[in-house]
């Protein structure tokens, strides 16, 4: 059985857990102003690593708190689990470029290219 670290609960099985898909990703400063293209690039879009990616985990089954790991999709480790909003400790070793916290129209596109 697979054990996560909820930041908030300590090690709990896996099946109290839910994947909420990529983490930091930075929302559009003015969503109304985004075109269609735009728009459902942000929503859809996500980068699908071979490596260590962070993500977006729910404690489902437990506190209902969300928060943040690092996992490596090869091997389905955990390297890092901390608070949602907080960074992680061991970011060196992402590998997908994170998306800049400021983004705009122009920058949406750009960083999903």
């Amino acid at each position: 059985m697979l054990l996560i670290a909820c930041p908030h609960c300590g090690n709990r099985p896996e099946t109290e857990f839910r994947c909420g898909g990529q983490a930091h990703i930075a929302r559009p400063v003015d969503p109304a102003a985004l075109d269609d293209q735009s728009w459902s690039e942000h929503l859809f879009v996500r980068s699908n690593p071979r490596g260590v990616h962070a993500e977006r985990w729910c404690h489902s089954h437990g506190c209902g708190r969300w928060f943040n790991a690092l996992r490596d999709t090869v091997s389905d480790r955990f390297l890092e689990t901390y608070p949602a909003g907080a960074q992680p400790t061991r970011s060196s070793e992402i590998t997908s470029p994170e998306v800049p916290a400021t983004v705009t129209q122009s920058t949406v596109t750009q960083a999903r290219a």
